[in-house]
């Protein structure tokens, strides 16, 4: 079978082979990167600051269009109301979210039993290594701009203890300060008071969050072909294979093929006939 394969016809056949497998290989690695698909950029608009109180409502879902929308609101934080969020990096180091309650200047009024007469809503305003190094937020009125994301899922059967939280959960927060809030939390980028912006703890670090990439969807059809041409890849070397083999068997035949009508010995014996001599007279009968 080697010795078939390695003709010269079969060496060049071997490598047209070869250099169509790869072309199949390149167009089937073209329809997978096609099967993935990013949705269209964000607009350019999420980094135009706008204020909190036109871009979401309280009370309503986190609407997706406005994730990453860069805010800014008018208020005042309440020093009592104020977490750790564990378990954040910075640096690659783990550390714990400063989230303080915001009350929002001029927001919407939530109606209801439960409901307070201001809206609140959670600012993520720095990272620490360390618990103790985490400060009490300003005092006083001041205006806040960041990044506006959606509320994260609460950690199920994790109790992170006293003034503590494991996740940005506004469910969770708004049962621990017992206030109104904003479907979702701003991470701070900048804090000023009349009298000019906030001066930063060097143990608070800025968290300075980007806009997530965009979403990837996933085109089936695309997929499906980038599969299909690494079939014919393999089909192609198949091919080749087949081919060689039945070179290989009809070379077998022709060594080892023979005549049906001669024997081992020569020809065949003339066949023998045996004749009783005839008796031209006719038989006599006795008579008794």
């Amino acid at each position: 079978m080697l010795k078939t394969a390695l003709k010269p016809r079969w060496i060049a056949g071997l490598v047209f082979a070869l250099l169509l497998s790869g072309v199949f290989v390149l167009l089937s690695q073209w329809q997978l990167s096609r099967s993935t698909q990013h949705d269209p950029p964000a607009p350019s608009s999420i980094e135009e600051v706008k204020p909190l109180v036109d871009v979401l409502k309280p009370g309503q879902f986190f609407p997706g269009s406005v994730q990453d929308q860069m805010v800014s609101a008018s208020g005042s934080y309440d020093p009592a109301k104020q977490v750790l969020v564990e378990g954040r990096l910075y640096n690659n180091q783990k550390g714990y979210w400063i989230v303080s309650a915001f009350a929002v200047d001029n927001a919407p009024t939530l109606k209801g039993a439960a409901a307070t007469p201001r809206t609140w809503i959670p600012v993520a305003r720095g990272w620490v290594a360390d618990p103790a190094q985490a400060d009490a937020p300003p005092s006083g009125s001041l205006t806040l701009t960041g990044r506006l994301l959606p509320s994260e899922a609460p950690v199920p059967n994790v109790d992170a203890g006293q003034g503590r939280a494991s996740a940005v959960a506004v469910a969770e927060l708004i049962n621990k300060w017992n206030v109104s809030s904003y479907p979702g939390f701003v991470a701070a980028t900048s804090e000023v008071t009349a009298s000019g912006p906030v001066p930063q703890n060097d143990a608070v670090k800025a968290l300075n969050i980007p806009a997530q990439p965009p979403a990837q969807q996933i085109n089936w059809l695309n997929l499906f072909y980038s599969v299909e041409w690494v079939v014919f890849a393999g089909f192609a070397l198949y091919i080749w294979w087949r081919m060689v083999a039945d070179d290989y068997r009809r070379g077998l035949e022709g060594d080892d093929g023979y005549d049906d009508d001669e024997g081992s010995g020569g020809e065949a014996a003339p066949d023998q006939q045996t004749t009783e001599p005839k008796n031209s007279e006719p038989e006599q009968k006795v008579q008794p």
